[in-house]
């Protein structure tokens, strides 16, 4: 009997093959790119949406397919054709979604997928309830099952491909795998097709059962809308699974960079940051670790008496070097001297900076002060040895003090007593070591007495400042104070700066009462407003402040909240400070730049003095040191170097502050070389902020410079 096809019907096949191939890769993706339950979910809701396409098509080809007789289609074959479709889906994305891509396993996966593919389509086709039945050719059904195999072998292929290939080429290369994939489809059915033969005469008993352009319409817009539903759900999943993946890998990188951080912010609270040695904190914590394991093992057995020893090694003659051949050979010094202390101690043993050129050493299981002694003679010789520069070598010593524990020294004064016995050997000429003994201890008891006073001092008001005025050169009214820190002890009286600051630095309470200088000089700033008096103060700024990142921000929160303009406030570091590290002090003073705060440099000329230098910082003002204007008067030498160090600040644009001014004569002498501001005992000594409150008021010793309260006069 002859047969024919509706050229719609299998347009709308091969439509819905493509579609659906589409879609299978697709989902293939999606199973192979998700685990446990998601993609256990996608195999089985992919499956049945991907066996549901694979049967459009197929049922569409049925209808698309004509004989001079009424065809229809037998219900319980055409839905078993629809189980067989979804199966042969299931493991096709199964296979997909886990198959290593290996020959044998790409064979099994094929002969799987074909077996499912073909049983769809000859259930399919014995959905049609012929007399006589259908003649089979098996020539044709074998070439079918072959393509079968072929297209399953493809589209498992192709998949592999897909999964390599990159998101921006990925939709073009799955457009044209859909298209090999749906020509095998569709080639598996029409070649199956051809095997059947129907005799003359032939009647079709389901002819009242399922057909009818109807059913076919239903079919094709319910399948299509299903498989583009699918592919939608799908490309939304992917993209909601691809942002999360990027959220977590920001996560992870985020912790890790946070870990990092954490890790090197804790490196830097516990390390010095030029030699890389444990700072004071970290020495202090290892020395307590190491106190409390002496006393377990002299507690556990009585045999056994460990001890400990705490070397304090101070460099004899550093300052001059530092200050004769500059920071950068002091830090290559100090470098070094870390590197040979590093080589004298054992696995066991912490070396660690203190002060600028002061050392600890901790030694472990120390048999006696003769083992000390023998470490201190090795770390006097290794010092000793020239430290090679490029065009020099340097020669230094050093003095070392030697406390035991248990057998001179408590536990809670071991640091200050070996502190102690090195002031001992230095008094003895520097260059050899002693070992602690009670008479050392008178000092470093009143020295830990006025720490632990120093410690109580700013919760107990002891602190306050006085204001030293500064005056102008041209119109001889005062700009602005100098803000100078003064402790008044309940016993000891007024104790003076020279003996607590140095203090204040090496234990590490500096930046506390520092950041109590500025928000008192603020509080007073705003206080003398209320009074009808103006005034630019000046506070001082140590290394340690400096090194702190938060400065700038401590220093403007101070300023908003007393509503002070940021130009009121001058903060000057001295020379040697600034240079001792460019980068953080260039950091420090551009984040206070960037508020407004007046910036000046103190002491210049005891330390580098570089200009060159000085031009990389955002400083406005310079004030020449007190040594040289005390000589100005009797030494030539001296005012050549103020008057060329005022002629290069001013060609800078730095104003000019000489202090130490106490006589007429180096006034005069400072005027005649334009020097901008004048500050010292012959314009007015420090006093409190009541005094000169009263002195911009007119009640002054006769003669004395007046205030200048303009905006215009504080510049």
């Amino acid at each position: 009997m002859p047969a024919q096809y509706d050229p719609m019907g299998v347009l709308a096949s091969v439509v819905i093959a493509t579609l659906a191939s589409y879609v299978a890769l697709d989902l293939a993706r999606r199973v192979h790119a998700t685990r446990g339950r998601a993609s256990m979910l996608w195999w089985g809701f992919g499956a049945g949406v991907m066996g549901t396409g694979i049967w459009a098509m197929h049922f569409l080809s049925m209808q698309a397919f004509m004989l001079p007789i009424p065809l229809g289609y037998n219900g319980r074959f055409t839905l078993l054709s629809w189980f067989a479709g979804v199966a042969a889906s299931a493991v096709a994305l199964g296979v997909a979604g886990r198959m290593t891509y290996r020959p044998r396993n790409l064979i099994r996966g094929s002969i799987a997928m074909a077996v499912g593919i073909a049983s769809m389509h000859y259930i399919g086709m014995a959905a049609l309830d012929m007399t006589p039945a259908i003649q089979w050719d098996f020539r044709w059904i074998g070439a079918s099952v072959l393509i079968a195999v072929f297209a399953s072998a493809v589209a498992l292929a192709l998949f592999h491909k897909l999964v390599k290939i990159p998101a921006e080429r990925r939709v073009a290369a799955q457009f044209g795998a859909a298209a090999v994939l749906s020509a095998g489809i569709c080639g598996l059915h029409y070649v199956g097709m051809e095997a059947a033969g129907f005799p003359m005469g032939a009647v079709c008993l389901s002819a009242d059962n399922l057909g009818g352009a109807a059913l076919t319409v239903v079919v094709l817009l319910v399948s299509v809308t299903l498989l583009i539903s699918t592919l939608l759900l799908s490309m939304l999943d992917a993209r909601m699974q691809s942002t999360a993946e990027r959220l977590t890998a920001s996560l992870l990188k985020a912790n890790t960079q946070l870990k990092t951080a954490n890790a090197e912010l804790q490196q830097q609270a516990l390390t010095d940051p030029l030699t890389g040695l444990p700072n004071r904190l970290l020495f202090e914590e290892r020395l307590a670790q190491a106190l409390a394991r002496v006393d377990r093992l002299n507690h556990d057995d009585e045999r056994i008496a460990a001890r400990l020893a705490v070397l304090f090694i101070d460099l004899d003659g550093f300052k001059p070097i530092n200050d004769s051949f500059g920071h950068s050979v002091g830090d290559h010094i100090l470098t070094e001297v870390a590197d040979r202390l590093r080589g004298q101690a054992r696995e066991n043993d912490t070396v660690a900076r203190v002060g600028g050129d002061e050392f600890l050493m901790l030694l472990e299981d120390v048999p006696g002060i003769a083992g000390c002694a023998i470490v201190a003679r090795k770390i006097i010789a290794v010092l000793s040895a020239a430290f090679e520069m490029a065009d020099r070598n340097i020669k230094i010593s050093c003095s070392v003090g030697i406390v035991m524990f248990p057998d001179n020294g408590q536990r809670d004064k071991l640091i200050a007593n070996a502190d102690a016995a090195m002031y001992a050997a230095k008094r003895g000429g520097g260059g050899n070591y002693a070992v602690f003994e009670a008479s050392m201890g008178a000092d470093a008891n009143t020295q830990l007495e006025l720490l632990s006073d120093l410690r109580a001092a700013l919760d107990l008001g002891q602190f306050s400042l006085h204001y030293q005025p500064k005056v102008s050169g041209t119109s001889n009214r005062i700009h602005g104070v100098e803000a100078l820190l003064r402790w008044t002890h309940p016993t000891r009286g007024n104790v003076p700066p020279d003996e607590f600051i140095g203090m204040a630095e090496r234990f590490g309470l500096i930046g506390r009462i520092g950041q109590w200088v500025i928000e008192e000089a603020c509080r007073q700033m705003a206080q003398w407003r209320t009074q009808g008096l103006r005034m630019r103060v000046a506070v001082n700024l140590s290394v340690h402040q400096l090194r702190e990142n938060t400065l700038a921000d401590r220093v403007n929160a101070a300023l908003t909240e007393h509503n002070i303009e940021a130009s009121q406030l001058l903060c000057e570091i001295t020379e040697s400070v600034a240079m001792e590290d460019m980068h953080i002090t260039r950091r420090a003073f551009e984040a206070l730049a960037r508020i407004g705060v007046y910036l000046a440099i103190d002491d210049f000329g005891t330390g580098y003095s570089s200009l060159s230098y000085l031009r990389q910082l955002p400083a406005q003002q310079l004030k020449i040191d007190r040594s040289f204007v005390k000589d100005l008067e009797g030494s030539s030498d001296a005012r050549a170097v103020v008057e060329a160090v005022i002629q290069l600040a001013h060609a800078l644009s730095l104003r000019v502050v000489a202090e130490g001014v106490e006589t007429e004569g180096q006034r005069d002498i400072l005027l005649g070389m334009d020097c901008d501001e004048l500050q010292g005992y012959y314009f007015a000594r420090p006093m409190t902020a009541d005094t000169l409150l009263e002195w911009s008021r007119g009640q002054k010793p006769e003669h004395s410079a007046d205030f200048a309260h303009s905006t215009t006069d504080m510049e």
